[in-house]
């Protein structure tokens, strides 16, 4: 992500967005004290769509965001509100076996902050990482009901192609970067 700034919080820099719905946001890297929150903001965005979390399954990656993110070289960022609040999340997990391959992950915007571009931010900046990690394919998995998720990704030049998906998933989509 285009970092501006340092935060004021400490642990990092962030990317301050002004908006005047949304007050002050930015995103910022993942630090394990957001772990809660991020889960609970996963499971009210799955809830808005009949879908629930699942942290046996294909919800296990954010038991250990470290490990299952950044250890082969991807990331997982979160969106903060101005009150400390984490109110959007952004993976990208960088396949260790086929380090030319990423997936996009728990996308996620609490409601008042669709449709202001902050999930364009997101995904430029997690597109720009993965290009410069040297990926050359980032695929996703959602499900039909995300409509604006999925008209979003297919304007950045995302299809859909088929293959197995999560239980939750009906719709896998992918991008070449090259």
């Amino acid at each position: 992500m285009t970092i501006r700034r340092p935060d004021p919080r400490g642990g990092g820099e962030v990317d301050p967005v002004r908006d005047p719905l949304a007050s002050a946001v930015w995103i910022r890297p993942f630090r394990d004290e957001d772990a809660p929150a991020v889960r609970a903001i996963v499971a009210r965005v799955l809830e808005e769509f009949d879908l629930a979390l699942d942290p046996a399954g294909v919800d296990a990656d954010l038991a250990d965001v470290e490990a299952e993110y950044r250890v082969a070289g991807g990331e997982f960022w979160v969106v903060e509100d101005g009150r400390s609040r984490i109110v959007g999340t952004c993976g990208l997990w960088i396949d260790p076996e086929h380090p030319e391959r990423a997936e996009l992950r728990k996308m996620y915007l609490e409601p008042g902050l669709r449709g202001l571009g902050m999930g364009r931010r997101l995904l430029a900046g997690a597109l720009d990482h993965a290009r410069r990690a040297g990926c050359r394919v980032v695929d996703l998995e959602t499900n039909r009901e995300m409509k604006a998720a999925i008209a979003l990704y297919e304007r950045h030049g995302f299809r859909r192609v088929g293959g197995e998906t999560c239980d939750r998933c009906d719709v896998k989509l992918a991008l070449d970067l090259e």
